[in-house]
C-alpha cells in the first residue's frame, strides 16, 4: 500500500513538471498592404522568437511572400490573414508583394530586421 502511494506521488510530481513549462504566447504584429506599400514595411524581430503575423489588405489581393523563409500568403481585402514565424538567425528578412497590383507594385516590399 505505502508503495503505491509513493508511485502514485511520484508519478504525478512528474507530471507537474511538465505543466510548468507551458510556453510564451508569440508576439503578435499586425501589417496593413495597400497599393503600393507595407504598413509597417520595417520590423525590428529577436532570433529565436516566435512571431504571429496579422495581415490584412485594404485595397485588393495582395501576396505576401518571405522568400528567405519559403513563406507565402494571399491577402484578401477585408480579411485578417495569420503567419507564423519563427526567425532563426540574425540579419534581415525580406518581404514583398507577388501578386501584381499596378504601377508601383515593384516597390511593394519590407523587411524584418532580426537581431540576437
Amino acid at each position: 500500500m505505502r508503495r503505491r502511494l509513493l508511485l502514485a506521488l511520484a508519478g504525478t510530481g512528474l507530471l507537474g513538471l511538465g505543466l510548468g513549462r507551458a510556453q510564451a504566447a508569440p508576439r503578435e504584429i499586425e501589417i496593413t498592404a495597400q497599393r503600393f506599400h507595407f504598413t509597417p514595411n520595417v520590423i525590428a524581430l529577436t532570433a529565436g522568437e516566435p512571431v504571429l503575423l496579422k495581415i490584412h489588405a485594404l485595397d485588393f489581393t495582395h501576396g505576401f511572400y518571405i522568400p528567405d523563409l519559403d513563406q507565402r500568403i494571399d491577402l484578401i481585402p477585408g480579411r485578417v490573414v495569420t503567419l507564423s514565424i519563427t526567425p532563426v538567425n540574425p540579419g534581415k528578412l525580406h518581404f514583398l508583394c507577388d501578386n501584381f497590383c499596378g504601377d508601383g507594385h515593384e516597390g511593394m516590399d519590407g523587411v524584418f530586421e532580426v537581431s540576437a
